[in-house]
């Protein structure tokens, strides 16, 4: 299909989709709260996942169900159902059970811990049948929603490996689907290693030997030389130290300290290259210090990449600007590397605009919701002629 095509078919619309959704605003904004008020956090989203199958059922979709690794999934037929989509959206959170989950609604937001990681993307899988009803489209292919479950921290994208590598229904592509940013467009994903460096110390040491050998001493050593390690420009490489952890009070002495890390790059042969040399710092630290410390790697990531003149990032990058949106081009780290991983090809969309991502004051804007949600409509009905025309 001709870019004249694209414009004709589907661009024109686009303005008038974001305007029908309004109608639609109060069952958007009450999925949202109910979604983002459940707890679900990485390996405990049983109770998401039952009112995700809940609302598919309601929506008379087809082959609602739930894995063995607790991903909830559903079929929206097409009218042909020879191609397959896949619209997922991660269903775990940050937060743990104790943490309150109420959701604040305001005239122009909604606030709570979770609703832009990821409330609103799973609220996009439960209101796509509405919006496709409400504005009378029919795709040809059918459109697989999935809950994708354990995508966080330890979890490692371990639903949506399970569902892609066990699926019976082949599937053509893929659309991913974050609460923030809108205006994002991911089409790449980065090669990464995840880990975390924890230290033990003895339980009693004479006070004054603490400068020298304490956790936070032997941990500040290690967080040295890892900012010594250099990385290159070409390939784009860094090393994010995301969290360091120690110590209980001014005159407790800590024997605990733990720091995690990521290390990403456009080439997975850096990504290991670094790990080695943190691997092998940490041995010397614990040599020179007399201290117990462990490296876990909790997480990895193969590079992979679709064109930037790929028809589906070529019609994102359309639809965006007849939205008024400056794309955001930037690779990642999450649900989209495993479908390009195999060959699937992929991108990744923001529904809103938002702040305090992994705070308890998160927050997103409703006002850009029916913006995000015109841009995936669109977005999965270019898909659908493309596939079709391959």
């Amino acid at each position: 299909m001709s870019e004249n095509n694209l414009e004709e078919g589907i661009l024109s619309s686009v303005p008038t989709y974001r305007e029908q959704m309004q109608l639609l605003r109060e069952r958007i904004l009450a999925d949202a709260v109910m979604i983002g008020e459940i707890p679900a956090p990485t390996f405990g989203e049983d109770r998401l996942v039952t009112f995700l199958c809940d609302r598919f059922t309601e929506e008379g979709l087809d082959r609602v169900a739930v894995d063995e690794v607790k991903n909830a999934s559903a079929v929206l037929p097409g009218k042909t159902g020879k191609k397959k989509i896949l619209v997922a959206a991660h269903t775990d959170k940050i937060w743990h059970q104790s943490i309150d989950h109420t959701i604040s609604v305001t005239s122009d937001g909604l606030l709570g811990p979770g609703i832009a990681d990821n409330a609103l993307g799973v609220t996009t899988l439960t209101m796509l049948p509405a919006i496709l009803n409400l504005l009378g489209l029919g795709l040809n292919a059918d459109l697989i929603l999935l809950g994708a479950s354990r995508s966080m921290g330890h979890g490692d994208l371990e639903g949506l490996s399970f569902f892609v590598d066990n699926v019976s229904m082949p599937i053509g592509a893929g659309l991913c689907l974050e609460g923030v940013q809108l205006g994002r467009l991911s089409y790449s994903s980065l090669g990464m290693t995840r880990g975390e460096i924890k230290i033990t110390s003895e339980e009693q040491q004479h006070w004054d030997a603490w400068g020298r050998s304490g956790a936070i001493t032997a941990m500040n050593r290690i967080i040295e030389k890892i900012l010594a390690i250099r990385t290159p420009e070409v390939p784009k490489t860094s090393i994010i130290l995301g969290s360091v952890n120690a110590g209980t009070s001014f005159n407790v002495p800590p024997t605990r300290a733990s720091l995690k890390f990521e290390v990403r790059s456009e080439e997975p042969g850096m990504v290991a290259n670094i790990r080695d040399q943190i691997e092998e710092l940490v041995a010397q630290v614990i040599a020179e210090n007399r201290i117990n410390a462990e490296l876990e790697i909790i997480a990895r990531r193969k590079p992979g990449s679709i064109e930037f003149s790929h028809p589906l990032v070529r019609s994102a990058r359309a639809i965006m600007k007849q939205l008024g949106l400056e794309p955001v081009v930037a690779p990642s780290i999450s649900e989209l590397s495993v479908l390009l991983d195999r060959g699937i090809p992929s991108m990744t969309l923001g529904i809103t605009k938002g702040d305090n991502k992994h705070q308890l004051d998160e927050s997103v804007q409703i006002s850009p919701i029916f913006t995000g949600l015109a841009q995936v409509v669109a977005v999965l009905q270019f898909i659908d002629q493309y596939l079709d025309n391959e």
